[in-house]
């Protein structure tokens, strides 16, 4: 962990990304320093915070047994048409916090024995995430700093977590940048997507699972399969193991069903299939990527 001073250093650089708003790749350009919330995320200066749990449900390095500490943050910087948590989302529920409460909720959650902190959708408040994870420190934190993303980040916002946060877990939604537009509203998603997941890798390398099974540092890739191909399994895997390592972490999720505005795309409104599935997995042999979770009930049983 990188000292307070230069985390203060780090702090001061990332409010800067809000004046003229860049924290993420869209670079809408709004004044959220002062609360202007007329970008694509919807949010302003205050995080917006949907839920503060101890989750089980994620990778097993994570979970471990006491629960992943997770903070649901609201709004995105996507707009995808499938998404599960629209609510949260793209509807913005949730509660406008200070970043003292942020904080609090942070402390809470190693209060709780949680073996991290998960930051689920954070690029938009990463800014006050940082501020909040300061005002924590004051008082003892010291949890492991889980960034749960859709992978959509820019470089220069991502420079600024290198040594504070200790475990990557970023999507790689697309291949292809007209099904990332249509579906996300997402203009060069594969681009930015692979160079920040190159960035990622840079700062903490492949995923580090301690005697105990937790993660402690590294890279972990998570690739939802859509139908009818979408997601572009097999060019994601190719610069996987060719670009990044062979021995990075994916998680192949099985778990897709329509939701939100999918049943208006014909191709969306369907689970996958379990030759879907399995042709993704196949996909990750084929290159040399052994390493991960699969789900086997959805594979097995469609």
């Amino acid at each position: 962990m990188i000292s307070n001073t230069v985390l203060q250093k780090r702090i001061n650089a990332a409010y800067k990304l809000l004046e003229h708003c860049r924290a993420c790749p869209r670079m809408c350009g709004t004044n959220r320093l002062k609360n202007d919330k007329a970008g694509f995320c919807r949010s302003g200066l205050n995080p917006i915070i949907s839920s503060v749990n101890a989750h089980h449900g994620e990778e097993p390095p994570l979970s471990g047994t006491k629960g992943s500490g997770t903070i649901f943050f609201s709004n995105c910087n996507l707009s995808c048409v499938y998404c599960q948590n629209y609510p949260i989302s793209q509807m913005g529920n949730g509660v406008e916090k200070t970043h003292e409460e942020l904080a609090s909720r942070m402390l809470w959650l190693q209060e709780q024995e949680c073996h991290n902190l998960n930051l689920v959708t954070p690029t938009h408040f990463m800014p006050q995430i940082l501020k909040s994870i300061g005002k924590a420190r004051q008082h003892g934190f010291d949890l492991p700093i889980v960034y749960n993303t859709n992978g959509y980040e820019s470089l220069e916002a991502l420079r600024l977590l290198e040594g504070i946060v200790d475990i990557y877990l970023p999507d790689m939604r697309y291949s292809d940048e007209g099904l990332s537009m249509l579906y996300s509203a997402a203009p060069h998603y594969p681009e930015v997507n692979r160079r920040a997941v190159k960035e990622m890798q840079r700062q903490v390398g492949n995923l580090v699972i301690d005697k105990n099974g937790l993660g402690k540092r590294g890279l972990i890739v998570r690739h939802l399969i859509l139908p009818e191909r979408i997601s572009g399994t097999e060019v994601i895997m190719k610069f996987l193991a060719d670009e990044i390592s062979k021995d990075v972490y994916i998680s192949l999720m099985s778990q897709y069903f329509p939701a939100y505005k999918a049943n208006n795309y014909k191709e969306l409104s369907r689970r996958i299939t379990a030759a879907e599935y399995e042709e993704a997995y196949l996909i990750m042999e084929k290159f040399g990527l052994e390493n991960g979770w699969i789900q086997e009930h959805e594979r097995d049983t469609g």
